[in-house]
């Protein structure tokens, strides 16, 4: 699978997330601009000896990049209506999180209201953390393989 940031602004959480995609095997897509440089200590010490080990690309253009993409792709938001487990996950899937201050531009759900998913919180809740909302879904969808390798 590929975990995709939009324009993440934290560089611990993205360090985090890298962690994350080193263990459990995944690519990471980093859509420009982000919040930090990628050469940060903060970044680097974050994701500890795991940066070197993770399939890293950088998009400018997200929007464009899912229009032509021919694989299943789903986006994570606290405004969605359907939850995070409902989807029927694929090794080729693209796994879609917004910026930890905006999260996603309008036009992602104007285009594709069917692929926005929620993780469930309490009432008044604001958002979890970004690198702990892609945990928790990176988890449940290698849980659809039975934690078998890509």
């Amino acid at each position: 699978m590929k975990i995709v940031l939009f324009q993440p602004q934290i560089p611990q959480n993205t360090g985090n997330i890298v962690r994350t995609c080193a263990v459990t095997g995944n690519s990471l897509i980093l859509v420009r601009p982000l919040g930090f440089s990628t050469s940060s200590r903060m970044l680097k010490r974050a994701g500890l000896d795991y940066w070197e080990g993770v399939d890293v690309s950088y998009l400018e253009d997200l929007f464009s990049y899912l229009s032509n993409l021919s694989v299943p792709f789903y986006f994570f938001s606290s405004h969605a209506e359907k939850f995070y487990t409902e989807p029927e996950y694929t090794a080729q899937d693209h796994l879609i999180f917004g910026s930890e201050t905006c999260g996603l531009p309008p036009q992602f759900r104007e285009k594709w209201p069917e692929r926005f998913f929620k993780i469930p919180m309490k009432a008044e809740s604001r958002c979890l953390n970004l690198s702990n909302a892609a945990s928790i879904v990176i988890y449940e969808a290698w849980k659809k393989f039975d934690f078998e390798q890509f």
